[in-house]
């Protein structure tokens, strides 16, 4: 089977969710890839299933800043899977470390 570039994660591990003057802390595996159609670099993932997390975003989509260790990005909190996690996707510089050459 070949490798693929999205099969390892960007980041995984702790972050901090921002919105609406409130903060939560998380666990987020995220990934990300730069799209040549647009010319934009894609970051997206998922956050541990989580009560707080269900009372935080309301069940509906939500605009919020993450950070992480490295760095911290806006994105968008949307669908929640059937194991409680709900995802995240942002566009721009991502919320984590990226290689300074793509191979």
């Amino acid at each position: 089977m070949a490798d693929h570039e999205h099969d390892e994660d960007d980041y995984r591990g702790p972050a901090t969710l921002l919105a609406d003057e409130r903060e939560l802390a998380v666990e987020v595996v995220l990934r990300g890839h730069f799209q040549p159609i647009d010319g934009r670099f894609h970051w997206y993932g998922r956050l541990s299933a989580h009560q707080d997390v269900d009372e935080f975003a309301d069940h509906r989509k939500k605009d919020v800043v993450l950070r992480t260790p490295a760095g911290e990005a806006t994105g968008t909190l949307s669908d929640q899977d059937p194991w409680g996690r709900y995802r995240i996707t942002g566009t721009g510089r991502p919320p984590f470390e990226i290689p300074a050459e793509l191979d």
